[in-house]
């Protein structure tokens, strides 16, 4: 690690280009990996089924890894905007090539217009924690960020189940409570944090406006999929009132749908 991070901050763009390619060799060995028939039977479900397999690696991967910093090195929650350990840079570099993979796979695939929350939320991040790479600024910011994929664990793993047609199972009656326990405790915890923490400190920190208007416009997505989350798995409308309404139609090809 001591001699990696000297490379990796004098080469952050092609560091993040490095790991883009390696999670694009994730990507195709995982299509290798046998899937629920009922996913073969749909090129879009298919599609859903391995960019969500490569998006569970990143999480279980970058989840973890941005915890266990927290945890050993916990002057990274105290100081986002200028500490920083040498694992935590390298744990960027990582994440920003996951996103920018991503997104590619999404625009080279043709599912642009369905997954344009998808490609706003990546340009986002990607922006932000490209600023950390290049100005070793926020690099503990991106870090604690990165605690919202613990709950995309389990976030991917119900939209998995509901791919393979699973949403009766006991595995995804399980999911769902862990998934909402989750999505309160990392995700929405997580952006309550860092939206207080910016506008704490707002006159001091560099570039705040730009990074309160991403992590403002980041809240609102979060919200409004919280509310489609809990209409979906715990407030149901009835199988009557979504075919009436053609609900099932219009989200067809959403990438992210209830």
């Amino acid at each position: 690690m001591e001699a990696l991070l000297p490379a990796l901050k004098s080469h952050p763009g092609p560091s993040v280009l490095v790991w883009a390619l390696l999670f694009r060799g994730i990507h195709w060995l995982l299509q290798r990996l046998p899937v629920p028939k009922v996913v073969k039977q749909d090129d879009l479900c298919s599609w859903k089924w391995r960019n969500l397999s490569v998006s569970m690696v990143h999480s279980l991967l970058t989840g973890t890894w941005a915890v266990i910093c927290v945890v050993v090195w916990p002057e990274m929650l105290r100081n986002i905007h200028s500490y920083y350990a040498p694992h935590s840079y390298l744990l960027i570099c990582i994440s920003t090539g996951y996103f920018v993979q991503d997104a590619g796979d999404i625009i080279v695939t043709g599912h642009a217009r369905g997954s344009w929350e998808f490609l706003l939320h990546h340009a986002l991040v990607i922006w932000c924690f490209l600023y950390a790479l290049y100005t070793q600024l926020y690099v503990s910011g991106a870090v604690v960020a990165l605690f919202v994929e613990v709950n995309s664990v389990t976030l991917h793993l119900r939209l998995m189940l509901k791919l393979a047609g699973a949403q009766d199972s006991s595995i995804y009656r399980i999911n769902k409570l862990v998934n909402l326990f989750t999505y309160v405790t990392f995700r929405l915890s997580t952006q309550f944090y860092l939206t207080w923490f910016i506008v704490h400190n707002y006159s001091w920190l560099d570039h705040a406006g730009y990074f309160l208007f991403s992590i403002i416009v980041m809240n609102i997505m979060i919200l409004i999929y919280f509310y489609r989350l809990l209409r979906a798995d715990f407030f149901p409308r009835s199988k009557r009132y979504v075919g009436q309404n053609g609900i099932h139609n219009n989200n067809s090809k959403k990438f992210l749908n209830d």
